[in-house]
């Protein structure tokens, strides 16, 4: 479901979707709802715009999976963003940064040793 959304995506055109990787979608056992979970570079400055963009496009985005995925029943569409990308994002910055003034205080001394 995930790749049928992803291919449906890059063929919409519009701009506030441009930037959105979708990461995982969770389907309850009924298939009775899917939530979508996606991530942008925008990161959660546009969120609001992408999950408008979303919204408007999510019968669209039914229509596709009824069509590909066979089951009996099409999920309605959530759409969320993936907060444990983001939480790893923020990790590895945070690393990146503890790094570089590492570096600036005590310099580099794995090239010493």
């Amino acid at each position: 479901m995930r790749e049928v959304i992803a291919d449906e995506l890059a063929k919409i055109d519009d701009d506030r979707l441009g930037f959105v990787t979708i990461t995982s979608v969770d389907v309850d056992s009924e298939m009775n709802r899917g939530i979508v979970f996606y991530d942008s570079m925008q990161g959660n400055d546009g969120d609001e715009l992408i999950l408008e963009a979303f919204n408007d496009h999510r019968k669209r985005l039914q229509s596709v999976i009824a069509d590909q995925v066979r089951a009996r029943r099409t999920p309605v569409l959530q759409f969320r963003p993936d907060d444990a990308i983001r939480a790893a994002q923020r990790i590895d910055e945070v690393l990146r940064q503890d790094e570089i003034r590492r570096r600036e205080l005590f310099g580099d001394k794995k090239s010493e040793g």
